[in-house]
């Protein structure tokens, strides 16, 4: 099931358990603006090549729109229009003043230079300078994007508008990035995992961990599980997957990937096939890389108690249906990933202020953030009788509908 399908079937059940009014449901699904542009740059051989670049902005009842840009060749508009769409539930959820936004371009970032990417970022900010904004839509990092990047964003926003280190968050502390945003995503992991087994009567401390994904989030939620006790027994990236039942040495783990470009071959493990990595046994799975890897093929062969959804959409719906028979409880991606956000939120705070927070400041913010957060789910899953992925969706989609009456704006 593709994403945008799955979210619209989340935030059908959400509107029908709220007992949302027929108008204000459609007009809460349909995007404010879909963006759609050429971008032309001249390569280093001198040839011309061609780009789509996309963005959607899909709500700001609750404050500017917010949402990543990713660099990939299988960016399309129904994905985009997903991940916009899922961006307004996860900021609702995490109680930040933002609405939903998405963006990428079609391309391979490895086919293409520094100096290519640096023109193409900056003919896509060209066409899109206009529509976004300090107030109105602040893009972020994504896949195949990073601090780089949004430092060609912000520097040819301010061109055309003046500085404006706002614009973008993700951004290199040295034009006003955050402490502590690299971690943020994956300290967040952290702090929901510890408010979900806490609720349960358990501590990150002597649970088995199994991460699907070794990229930014999945290896900072492993190196800070590890630091909290938590023991992790296998891992997986684009190289292979490796294991160990006693427990990978994370630290090692970590100076490997840095030399070897991943995963594969670290010693004291054992290689494994990346496709059974879902499967192995464990007490908690945290899938941290691509969408859909959960689904009815896999669902039945899962082990794991938990699941926290660390990647954006990794369950698909009939997955779900499998896993709450199973007795899995599973900690949605609108709340469990929700902490690169509320980071990048704090960025914002911090370039409209002009000053910056210490890194133990940002920490404990988001701590604060993350486990209000749990407490507001758990409350919507009582009120509605409802598991953690509809207590997550009928908060979110609760908050912003509330916001759209109050402004005025419902059909």
């Amino acid at each position: 099931m593709n994403a945008l399908v799955a979210t619209n079937r989340n935030f059908k059940l959400a509107a029908r358990l709220l007992g949302l009014d027929s108008k204000l449901e459609k007009s809460l699904l349909i995007p404010f603006r879909e963006i759609k542009v050429e971008c032309t740059i001249p390569k280093d051989d001198g040839t011309l090549a061609s780009f789509i670049g996309f963005r959607v902005q899909h709500d700001n009842a609750r404050g500017p729109m917010k949402g990543g840009i990713r660099y990939h060749p299988e960016v399309d508009p129904d994905e985009v229009n997903a991940l916009a769409q899922l961006m307004t539930w996860k900021t609702a959820v995490a109680n930040i003043p933002y609405g939903g936004a998405k963006g990428g371009i079609g391309c391979d970032p490895g086919d293409l230079s520094m100096s290519e990417l640096e023109r193409l970022t900056r003919v896509f900010t060209q066409k899109i300078h206009d529509l976004i904004g300090i107030h109105t839509d602040v893009p972020a990092p994504d896949m195949g994007t990073g601090p780089q990047t949004m430092a060609w964003i912000l520097d040819e926003y301010s061109k055309f508008h003046g500085y404006s280190p706002a614009v973008v968050t993700g951004k290199p502390t040295d034009l006003g990035g955050s402490l502590g945003r690299d971690a943020a995503t994956g300290r967040g992991v952290l702090f929901a995992t510890e408010a979900l087994l806490n609720d349960h009567g358990k501590t990150v401390s002597g649970q088995r961990f199994v991460i699907q994904g070794f990229g930014n989030v999945g290896s900072w939620a492993a190196q800070l599980i590890n630091e909290n006790g938590g023991k992790i027994v296998a891992v997986s990236d684009i190289t292979g997957a490796i294991k160990n039942n006693k427990g990978i040495d994370i630290a090692g783990l970590l100076k490997h990937v840095k030399e070897h470009k991943g995963v594969k071959g670290f010693h004291g493990t054992d290689a494994t096939d990346p496709k059974s990595i879902l499967v192995e046994d464990c007490d908690v799975l945290i899938p941290a890389a691509l969408g859909g890897v959960i689904n009815r093929e896999n669902a039945n062969d899962i082990k794991a108690k938990f699941i926290i959804e660390a990647a954006n959409h990794p369950t698909d719906p009939e997955a779900d249906e499998i896993l709450k028979k199973k007795g899995v409880i599973i900690l949605p991606d609108i709340y469990a990933n929700s902490g690169g956000v509320t980071v990048s939120y704090f960025e914002w705070v911090q370039n409209i202020q002009g000053f910056m927070w210490e890194e133990e400041k940002v920490n404990s913010e988001l701590k604060t953030y993350m486990t209000r957060g749990f407490k507001d789910v758990k409350e919507m899953c009582k009120t509605h009788n409802c598991d953690l992925r509809m207590g997550a969706f009928t908060l979110g989609v609760n908050r912003v509908a509330r916001a759209t009456v109050l402004r005025g704006w419902e059909a």
